[in-house]
Formats: structure tokens, C-alpha cells, sequence
């Protein structure tokens, strides 16, 4: 929101008295706004980090998962194993009863040792019992662990693919927006033209001699046309965000009555086709954000008239909204 400030100053320049107190509020609001769209990065940022995180909890759910399912087969047979001993002990104590009780009118000997391998037997059975008991008890908790887990990597996944599925969403109102640009100003393409998608983004970049004249402000008519046209499809797509920015070369501007210099004239020219795009095309302002970049952007840093020529150019970046996406990582 520099091209407010800008504005104001050149209007200033230009013989209108502006009040100390407006020109504050304009430069407070510049900020505010600045400083929403830096959060806008910042929260965009978060989303991709957090996505990779949320795909690693993932994987690391995943491989609990799957512990938990060998550490359940390792206890059932445990499980399995101990109820055939406890079967076995129980036959035994049953024998051995049936011998004792037959033996109770024989060696009193026998029958004490008889006694001692029965108790013997009955505690083993008992000790056995409480494993049993212990085993069962671990593997109910085993598989309400399982289950849990079970629940909240299929809550995870679910929330996972409807990101995935809004961000396709909007990779394909993005491709859509392209060709329709692409198509609105095919029969500029090898004058000063490029429609390009990067870092889900669209970029329409248009050089200096489709708009401007060296060093004005005013669009030629030929830019003009080519701007009426990108307004019809950016009019037809009203969930895009809209910014335009002005960049120039690094050769220092010469001081005029209302041009200061190449942060002036940047932000003045990015004004200029703001106005154009808005002239009766039904584009909401909202959409719109005008930034002056200067010199300090340049696609080609280095000091030729070749790459000064690339970098005199306007950029109309196209933004899908991504406050959906937003509140389902807020959930």
C-alpha cells in the first residue's frame, strides 16, 4: 500500500496542501497493511512446515501402530501358551488328588510328599492364574491403545486430505486462471508480455515498452487495451487476490516536479494501471494491492541495457485465498 503515500506526495509536490494529521493516517494505514500482508507470508510459511510435520507424526503413528499389532500377537501367544500349561496343571492337580485320596490309607510318608507336590502344584496353578490374568488385562489396554491410535491417525488423515484436496482446489483455479489470461492477451505475447505460474502464484509481467513511455507515468494505448482485456477475466474470478508492482532499472531517476525518483515513479505506474483494471470492470477494490519495488527487485542484476530493459517492468501477481485451508489447520 506504498502507492497511498506516494500519491499523497506527489500530490503535495504538485501544489495541493495536504494536512499533517491525513498524510499520518494514510502512512499508519500503509503500515497496518504492510504488516497483514507479512503475516500472510509468515502464516503460509507455517502451513507448509506444519504440513511436513503432520505428515511425520503420520509416519511415526503408522510404525506405533504397527508395534503395537506385534507386541498384541507376541502377548496372544504368550496368552495361549500359559492356558495349556494352566490346562496341563490342572489335569495334574486332578491326578494328583485322585492319588492322594487313594493313598490316604497307605504310607504316611508317601501321602506327606504326596502333600507337599500338591501344594506345590496348587501354587505354581495359582501364579500361573495371575499371569494369565495380567497378560489379558495388558492386551485389553494393548488393543484400546491400538483402537485410540487407530481413531486419530484416521482423524489426522481425513484432515489431511481435505487440505490436499482444497489446495488441488486451488492449484486448478490457478492453471484455469493461466490459460485465461494466456488466451485474453495472446496477441501481445512477443510484445513485452509473459504470463507464468510460480510459487502458487500467476505472474503477468509486462515491460516498460508495452505501458510506458521512458520515464511517464501515462499507459500507452496499446497497454491499456491489453490491461481492459486481463480485467475481463480477473472480473470473472473474484476469489484471486490482485497485486500489482512497479519495478525500474538501477539508473537514478532525474528529479521532476512531481517524480522524486525510481521509488516515485515505481509505485506511480503500478497506481496508473490500478485505475485502468478497476475502470468499469466490477473488480472489487478489496482485490487490489499496489506496491512500488524500485530498482531493488531486478530479475537480472547485471549492469547491461539489456538486463535494464528486463527489469523495467510492471508485475500483476494473482493470489488464490487460502483462509479455508487456514481454519482447517486452526481445527
Amino acid at each position: 500500500m506504498k502507492k497511498i503515500i506516494y500519491i499523497l506526495v506527489g500530490a503535495a509536490l504538485l501544489g495541493s496542501c495536504v494536512p499533517t494529521g491525513e498524510f499520518t493516517q494514510v502512512t499508519d494505514k500503509n503500515k497496518v497493511i504492510q504488516k497483514d500482508r507479512d503475516n500472510l507470508m509468515a502464516e503460509n510459511e507455517q502451513l507448509t512446515v506444519e504440513n511436513r510435520e503432520m505428515r511425520a507424526r503420520i509416519d511415526d503413528v503408522e510404525e506405533q501402530k504397527k508395534k503395537f499389532i506385534e507386541d498384541s500377537i507376541r502377548i496372544h501367544n504368550r496368552v495361549t501358551e500359559l492356558e495349556a500349561e494352566t490346562a496341563q496343571l490342572e489335569r495334574q492337580y486332578a491326578d494328583l488328588v485322585a492319588t492322594h485320596d487313594a493313598l490316604l490309607r497307605g504310607n504316611a510318608r508317601e501321602t506327606r510328599r504326596l502333600l507337599n507336590e500338591l501344594q506345590t502344584t496348587q501354587e505354581d496353578l495359582v501364579i500361573k492364574q495371575q499371569l494369565l490374568k495380567e497378560l489379558e488385562a495388558n492386551v485389553a489396554g494393548q488393543r484400546q491403545d491400538v483402537n485410540r491410535l487407530q481413531a486419530e491417525l484416521e482423524a489426522r488423515n481425513a484432515r489431511l486430505m481435505e487440505m490436499e484436496e482444497m489446495l488441488y482446489a486451488k492449484d486448478k483455479v490457478l492453471d484455469d486462471l493461466r490459460e485465461k489470461v494466456a488466451e485474453a492477451l495472446m496477441g501481445f505475447e512477443g510484445q513485452g508480455l509473459t504470463v507464468t505460474r510460480r510459487d502458487g502464484k500467476v505472474y503477468v509481467s509486462l515491460d516498460e515498452k508495452l505501458l510506458f513511455k521512458s520515464g511517464s507515468t501515462v499507459v500507452d494505448p496499446n497497454g491499456v487495451k491489453a490491461l481492459r482485456q486481463l480485467a475481463v477475466v480477473l472480473a470473472g474470478n473474484p476469489e484471486i487476490d490482485i497485486m500489482i508492482e512497479g519495478h525500474t532499472d538501477d539508473v537514478p531517476f532525474r528529479k521532476g516536479a512531481s517524480i522524486k525518483d525510481n521509488w516515485d515513479l515505481s509505485v506511480l505506474r503500478a497506481t496508473s494501471i490500478v485505475r485502468i483494471l478497476l475502470d468499469g470492470s466490477g473488480i472489487e477494490p478489496t482485490r487490489l494491492t499496489v506496491a512500488g519495488r524500485g530498482e531493488f527487485l531486478p530479475v537480472d542484476p547485471a549492469k547491461t541495457p539489456e538486463a535494464r530493459r528486463k527489469n523495467r517492468r510492471t508485475e500483476i501477481i494473482l493470489s488464490p485465498d487460502l483462509s479455508e485451508v487456514f481454519k482447517i489447520l486452526e481445527l
